[in-house]
């Protein structure tokens, strides 16, 4: 009988702590991403320079372009 009851309290332990591990107790998960620049300063520059040499960009964007691209990655370098 003594067998029994300990199993018996043991089961009901067990199920409450499943319940509680599977809810959670109301928390929520939030997903989070990053992204990761893999491409170098010279690249970016190239690419740019690439455009400009085909039409698609003007001068004018080129210039800014290329001036915010090298304060971003050398502001970014840097900390």
């Amino acid at each position: 009988m003594r067998v029994s009851r300990n199993f018996l309290i043991g089961m009901i332990i067990m199920a409450v702590v499943g319940v509680v591990g599977c809810c959670g107790g109301g928390t929520t998960v939030k997903e989070t991403t990053s992204t990761v620049t893999t491409t170098t300063l010279g690249d970016e520059l190239k690419s740019l320079k690439d455009a400009y040499d085909k039409g698609i960009i003007t001068e004018k964007e080129y210039n800014t372009s290329k001036e915010k691209i090298i304060k971003q990655r050398t502001t970014s370098d840097n900390k």
